[in-house]
């Protein structure tokens, strides 16, 4: 995605494929400069991991991602002691690796692991820009080039499910979202391989779906399946196959709203 007011990230030719919607990139940019810690906010697929990624490859830093779950528990981050050869050896986890090299450090989906689980991250989220680790009684200072970057989204979050404020408030904060309808044509037809026409349909038919009234879905259709079905378009199959499989079937199991969308798509897409 890219912003007439920044150099895109397209300019550098190992970085992942992105397009700016807003001042994402000079966010990104300025906290990586001062190693400010990063909150992303927006919708499932609407391109976050994809935008770290992008901003990886611009400032030449590794990174380093993981994918928060209910069963993350501290360890799965810091690291443990495991048997090796016959030794109890320390293996540091990816956070540790990460603040040793100067990496940067990307915790995808942080609400779904628990909290007493993300609280590790605290002491890098702020002036300490440390890390504790208990088990080995030591505590490491983050290396020059050291970001953190979590995300989530705050719609499919239930009360629950939601980001502490002593954690919210150590971050500063992106809210990213589906990308306007030139730029997410340009997304779609790079990614999946298809032509102009083929991306102006799916999204022509991605927006309807998510403005839908009083839609029961719980999530509309992304970027991201946009690109499966436009995909599937490259691979041999019809447009509304494709549709049907990578969006309409993905988006419910309820026959009564895949009955419902599947004649929006009727609606929305053109007669072969």
């Amino acid at each position: 995605m890219t912003s007439s007011r920044s150099t895109s990230v397209l300019d550098i030719p190992e970085a992942p494929f992105y397009r700016a919607v807003g001042d994402e990139v000079e966010v990104f940019r300025a906290a990586a400069v001062s190693g400010l810690p990063l909150l992303l906010k927006g919708p499932t697929g609407c391109g976050k991991t994809r935008f770290v990624e992008a901003m990886a490859a611009e400032l030449g830093r590794e990174l380093i991602t993981v994918a928060g779950h209910e069963d993350m528990t501290s360890a799965d981050l810091v690291g443990r002691f495991l048997l090796k050869g016959g030794e109890t050896v320390w293996v540091d986890g990816p956070l540790t690796r990460a603040v040793r090299e100067g990496a940067i450090f990307y915790l995808d989906e942080v609400v779904e692991a628990r909290q007493d689980t993300t609280v590790v991250i605290h002491p890098l989220a702020d002036h300490r820009r440390e890390l504790p680790v208990d088990r080995l009684g030591v505590t490491l200072p983050a290396a020059p080039g050291f970001q953190l970057v979590i995300s989530y989204n705050p719609g499919y979050q239930s009360v629950l499910k939601n980001l502490k404020e002593s954690t919210r408030q150590r971050f500063v904060a992106v809210e990213l979202g589906f990308p306007p309808p030139d730029i997410e044509r340009e997304v779609v037809a790079h990614e999946a391989g298809v032509d102009a026409e083929t991306a102006k349909s799916l999204v022509t038919l991605g927006s309807a779906i998510r403005n839908l009234d009083n839609s029961p879905l719980r999530e509309v259709a992304s970027t991201r399946m946009l690109i499966l079905a436009g995909g599937l378009v490259a691979g041999g199959l019809s447009l509304r196959s494709a549709v049907q499989s990578a969006i309409v079937q993905a988006l419910s199991d309820d026959p009564d709203i895949t009955r419902a969308l599947g004649e929006l798509v009727d609606a929305v897409l053109p007669r072969t």
